[in-house]
């Protein structure tokens, strides 16, 4: 028994010797190689070049680069810091730090770095060589150019060496130079970037409504077609008053193009002026106010005025306190402009139909009120009433004139304060004594018989007389 145990026992030491060993771990990978302290890219990240390595880190190259000096040596051009900080431009800066460059970031940096080991003893000795190197950024075909000049100084492309062998390692080194390297690959990204955000305009959209009862976004209204109404409405598109701002320039037409308002007031007034008796009313639209450019302005919007004009015979009977105010005129000219296309024959008709009818004024919220008097329409009220003297003096669809024979002034809103009569106070009549006296009595009276039923039920009522 024994002896079978034992052969039993050599034969599975035999079957172990000969099996292969699998349980051995593999060779590692260079790639999964550990980057020791004392590596160039540690001493990168620990050295004096404190811009160039928070570059690195905002590229998210440091993976890379130690996969790199896995495999090989490299050498490093490290820009100083002021070359980084101070020397470069704001804007490439920018563009280099956006999130959506950040493959140009790359580049430039992996620009900076030989897959390789490049000493200061490795470059040309004669000032006529140069030798080319590639390096770590595979997306340009470009290559670093050495160069050492007569005057004993290093290059490397268009940038100095100022530190030459600054940080040398086993695994690398590091060469400091005087500024930036830039490959022509990210250039092209930055200019075409530029042009484009130079040349390219953003289409400016309002901010969505939601519809409170649906909570849903309300639809874009649909697009207004040429030709029709204004949607605002006049008021809203009428320019400030003197007392607000200053009249703005005149425009070149309104957005649709469609309405040469301007022409159209310059027309109506040389009108006025042919006319004759109305010089006054045009030299206060041009000359004293800048009316006729509001008017000009608002009828290339698409919008329609009926000017109510007065006479010279009228505009005379103004008062030099009437016209002395700030913004007097122009308040005076409002009351006379009317938002609607009326002519004479529409205003006749609609005061001999209606009686009196209303019309909106541009001076808010005053209305002129017109009513047919003697076979002519009548505006305004008593002692500052005017009639339509001279009808239709300009007419083309979008201005009418209308002659007045007076200045219409608003009616100043007087509303009286209603007297309060004050409230009299009434004295109390005081009491007679008999009404005294008897009331004390059925007090009396109620209190003696609420006092016998109380005693009625306790059986104790023969104590009191007055309740038998």
């Amino acid at each position: 028994m024994d002896s079978q145990i034992y052969g039993a026992t050599i034969l599975l030491l035999l079957l172990f010797l000969t099996s292969p060993i699998t349980a051995l771990p593999k060779n590692p990978t260079p790639n999964s190689a550990q980057i020791n302290s004392n590596s160039v890219l540690v001493a990168l990240l620990d050295s004096h070049y404190t811009e160039l390595s928070e570059l690195v880190e905002k590229a998210l190259l440091l993976q890379t680069l130690e996969q790199a000096v896995a495999n090989h040596n490299i050498t490093i051009f490290a820009p100083k810091n002021e070359a980084l900080e101070r020397a470069m431009d704001p804007e490439f800066k920018r563009f280099l730090l956006e999130p959506g460059n950040l493959k140009s970031l790359q580049k430039l940096l992996l620009f900076h770095i030989i897959p390789g080991r490049v000493g200061s003893n490795h470059w040309p000795k004669d000032s006529s060589e140069t030798s080319l190197h590639n390096t770590l950024c595979k997306d340009t075909h470009e290559q670093l150019t050495l160069h050492h000049a007569k005057s004993g100084v290093k290059s490397v492309g268009l940038a100095n060496v100022v530190r030459p062998d600054d940080v040398v390692r086993a695994d690398g080194l590091i060469h400091g130079i005087e500024r930036l390297l830039v490959p022509r690959s990210v250039q092209e990204d930055f200019n075409s970037r530029r042009s484009l955000r130079s040349i390219s305009a953003v289409l400016p959209e309002g901010a969505p409504e939601v519809d409170p009862r649906t909570h849903r976004l309300k639809k874009p209204a649909s697009p207004v077609p040429v030709g029709s109404a204004p949607v605002l409405p006049i008021f809203a598109a009428l320019a400030p008053g003197p007392s607000l701002a200053p009249a703005p320039a005149p425009g070149p037409g309104g957005p649709h193009h469609h309405f040469d308002g301007h022409s159209q007031v310059k027309d109506f007034i040389q009108t006025l002026l042919h006319y004759g008796g109305y010089n006054e009313m045009a030299d206060i639209l041009v000359n004293l106010t800048s009316l006729a450019t509001e008017m000009g302005k608002l009828v290339s919007e698409g919008y329609v005025l009926t000017v109510l004009a007065p006479n010279d015979e009228a505009m005379a009977k103004l008062t030099t306190d009437q016209l002395s105010e700030p913004g007097a005129p122009e308040q005076i000219m409002y009351y006379h402009l009317i938002p609607e296309y009326q002519t004479e024959e529409s205003m006749y008709n609609s005061v001999r139909r209606f009686g009196k009818v209303r019309y909106d004024t541009l001076r808010l919220p005053h209305k002129v009120v017109a009513e047919e008097a003697d076979g002519s329409v009548k505006f305004g009220q008593g002692d500052g009433a005017a009639y339509l003297f001279d009808p239709d003096i300009y007419t083309d669809g979008r201005i009418s004139v209308q002659g007045i024979d007076g200045v219409l002034l608003p009616a100043e809103e007087t509303t009286p304060a209603a007297k309060v009569s004050p409230v009299a106070k009434v004295a109390a009549k005081p009491r007679r004594e008999t009404d005294q006296h008897s009331s004390l009595i059925i007090l009396t009276g109620k209190l003696l018989e609420v006092t016998c039923r109380m005693l009625g039920a306790l059986g104790q009522e023969s104590r009191l007389t007055s309740c038998h």
